[in-house]
């Protein structure tokens, strides 16, 4: 493997983590969307800032993007408040408006100019490691140095205010009783998902930041809730979605970015299917299960409630009891083989009698039921 292709997945890699990072409180906040409308709205910040200093590297584009960013979020929480638009409405106005925008100005002042729409949203990474800079002796990418800064000021904050983004989080009422400062806290985080995803435009561009920033956190949701767990998981999912998907852009040479995304969606695919947490398939599993044992207890309770009765043997009977039941004789006749195999019945004379153990768990059931 080349020097260049190990800078790619470096820098993509680095992408990945902060902006992964980020996207984690995004998901808890349940503002996975926003992370759409400040992609593109910040590119308007990009746009005004070049204006200015007609300059690519001046830390004002950085500026600009942060601030539109911020406005963005305030702008769409602000029609929000107004309660007469949900907040997917209100992404839907203020998204198009200030992206929208951004394309008209560049389109109309800035078409002599490298400043082209379709780079910005959907990035060319394998030309990141041409654009180099020395630092400590060291040439190195520029955006990997951009990525590692802007990675280690998210990992600092997050670190820094790890409780206080934990508590408004999951309950901002709480964190304002307790004295925080949820708007300021959250204002803040909005100003570095800004900041992470223009670091990330020349690299990666809109797109694949997007599924970075949404992407791993989603699919680390389905494993854990536990936060410490789930950024843990988020940044190995963010990592591995970043080298396994550079590798299938090579091997089927297409697009990186587009291979980055595809794995990310893929690798959400298999966890919402496959999660022993909340995987669908194995919830279909355990529901099937659920409903299994809730049949054979039904039966089992059933039998305890006639037993010694005058009409035992015909509440009771091999070939009666689905009547009593109101079930079909192919489902009561696969229960009292599952309850056979597991010896809380027995048959006699086509009767269907508890053993020892049955009748114990018939009367736990029963005691549970009354507990509640």
């Amino acid at each position: 493997m080349s020097s260049t292709q190990v800078e790619i997945i470096l820098i993509a890699s680095v992408v990945a983590l902060s902006c992964s990072l980020l996207g984690v409180f995004l998901v808890l906040k349940k503002m996975a969307m926003m992370s759409d409308a400040i992609t593109h709205t910040i590119l308007l910040g990009i746009v005004i800032g070049f204006f200015i200093t007609h300059d690519f590297n001046s830390p004002l584009l950085i500026i600009g993007a942060a601030i539109t960013g911020v406005l963005t979020v305030y702008l769409i929480e602000m029609l929000q408040r107004t309660r007469l638009l949900s907040e997917e409405s209100s992404i839907g106005v203020v998204f198009p408006l200030l992206f929208s925008i951004a394309i008209i100005l560049i389109t109309r002042y800035a078409g002599s100019v490298h400043l082209d729409t379709d780079a910005v949203l959907l990035g060319e990474i394998s030309f990141a490691p041409f654009d180099r800079m020395m630092i400590f002796g060291l040439d190195i990418p520029k955006s990997l140095f951009t990525g590692i800064v802007i990675l280690g000021v998210d990992a600092l904050f997050v670190l820094i205010f790890f409780k206080e983004l934990k508590l408004t989080s999951f309950d901002p009422l709480l964190a304002a009783t307790l004295g925080f400062a949820p708007v300021l806290l959250h204002y803040a985080l909005m100003t570095l998902i800004s900041v992470t995803a223009v670091g990330a435009f020349n690299a990666v561009g809109s797109v694949l930041v997007i599924a970075f920033m949404i992407g791993p956190p989603i699919t680390a949701f389905l494993l854990t809730h536990d936060l410490k767990k789930l950024i843990g998981i988020s940044s190995l999912f963010a990592v591995f979605n970043a080298v396994v998907g550079y590798f299938f852009a090579m091997y089927f040479d297409v697009s990186i970015a587009g291979s980055m995304a595809l794995i990310t969606g893929l690798s959400f695919g298999v966890v919402f299917l496959f999660s022993p947490r909340e995987g669908l398939l194995s919830t279909k599993v355990r529901r099937k299960h659920q409903k299994r044992e809730f049949a054979e207890l039904t039966v089992l309770f059933h039998l305890f409630n006639h037993e010694a009765s005058e009409d035992e043997a015909e509440e009771a009977g091999v070939w009666s009891i689905y009547e009593h039941l109101n079930w079909s004789q192919a489902k009561i006749q696969k229960i009292i083989e599952a309850l056979e195999s597991k010896r809380l019945i027995l048959i006699d004379r086509d009767v269907i009698k508890l053993t020892e153990l049955g009748r114990e768990m018939s009367i736990d059931y029963a005691n549970s039921i009354f507990d509640r």
